[in-house]
């Protein structure tokens, strides 16, 4: 078992993985990180999810072929509505992401498997008293954590992967394309594969700065 400075190891290396080799992906590791995702948490333990493998060539391109449209949908709305970038560093990140976006949305095809992680259409979780309705957040946070297991656990076995739902830009035909039940809905779309290159531990900012102790702009200087 991994120990302390192990596991956080994996947790910051778990990054972003849109380009893969070719190399196939053993059912023992599908069914691995399927499990650990399982084991996630989730409100009142009421593990929403239904998760849909694609592992067969023909059903991957069809879904795709509506992922590249849904894409290209997406990405002209994302350059037009731009705000300035706070640094030439700022940019080139935002730059090299859309790149990466940019090959997995032309290449999706090609990664050994695709999970599709889906929640009941329409699934509430508001509740109601005297007061009026009971707001306690989205239905995917207790979907969320389960994708996250899946892509920790994944990472684990050297595999890569990414949290995506630009799928559902094109939803009705995803579903058709797949062959998702009308009564369940995309939460994610995650594919994976072996990475091209090395897992690496993504530029994030500082801790600290996002950080604060006891009320808001009450800050610590980190050890």
């Amino acid at each position: 078992m991994a120990d302390g400075d192990d596991m956080l190891h994996l947790l910051r290396t778990t990054r972003a993985i849109r380009r893969f080799t070719d190399e196939p992906l053993t059912d023992d590791e599908l069914w691995a990180v399927l499990d650990a995702a399982q084991h996630g948490p989730s409100g009142g333990n009421i593990q929403p999810w239904q998760f849909l493998v694609l592992t067969d060539g023909d059903a991957k391109a069809a879904v795709a072929a509506v992922y590249r449209r849904a894409y290209d949908r997406y990405e002209t709305a994302l350059l037009a509505g731009l705000p300035p970038f706070r640094t030439p560093e700022a940019e080139a990140s935002f730059h090299r992401s859309v790149r990466a976006s940019r090959h997995l949305a032309e290449h999706l095809q090609e990664a050994p498997a695709i999970v599709c992680v889906l929640v009941p259409d329409g699934l509430d979780l508001t509740m109601h008293d005297d007061e009026g309705p009971l707001d306690i957040g989205h239905p995917c946070a207790s979907v969320y954590p389960a994708v996250q297991n899946l892509l920790v656990a994944a990472r684990a076995l050297g595999i890569g992967g990414t949290l995506t739902t630009v799928a559902r830009v094109e939803h009705d035909d995803l579903r058709s394309a797949a062959g998702i039940p009308d009564r369940y809905g995309l939460a994610a779309l995650v594919p994976l594969g072996r990475p091209r290159g090395e897992f690496s531990q993504p530029v994030r900012r500082p801790v600290d700065a996002v950080t604060h102790w006891n009320a808001w702009g009450e800050k610590r200087a980190r050890p």
